[in-house]
C-alpha cells in the first residue's frame, strides 16, 4: 500500500477557490481503481492549510492517478493560486490491516 501525507499552504484569498478545486478532484479520485482514501482537509483555525490524506493499492494506482483528466484540471485550477508552501510525502507501507 501506498500512502501520500502533508500540508497545501495558499493565501487566505485563493481559499474559497481552493475548495472548488479540491472539491472536484476527490469526487473523481474517489471513483478511481486503487483509491482507498482520498482526502484533503482544512486545518481548524488555519483554514489556509489544507491537510492531504490518501491510501493507494500500489504504485500503479498512484501513477495512473497522477496523469488522469481530473489531476490535469487539478494541476491548472491550482497554477492560479498562490500557493504559499507545498510538502506532500509519499510512504510505502504493508497491506491494510484492521488493529
Amino acid at each position: 500500500m501506498i500512502i501520500v501525507t502533508g500540508i497545501i499552504e495558499i493565501t487566505e484569498a485563493d481559499i474559497d477557490a481552493a475548495r472548488v478545486a479540491v472539491a472536484a478532484t476527490v469526487a473523481e479520485t474517489l471513483k478511481e481503481d486503487g483509491c482507498h482514501i482520498y482526502e484533503f482537509s482544512q486545518v481548524v483555525g488555519q483554514e489556509h492549510r489544507f491537510r492531504v490524506y490518501e491510501e493507494w493499492a500500489d504504485l500503479a494506482s498512484l501513477e495512473a492517478h497522477f496523469v488522469s483528466g481530473h489531476m490535469a484540471r487539478f494541476r491548472e485550477a491550482m497554477s492560479q493560486i498562490n500557493v504559499i508552501s507545498r510538502a506532500i510525502l509519499r510512504f510505502e507501507a504493508g497491506p491494510r490491516a484492521e488493529i
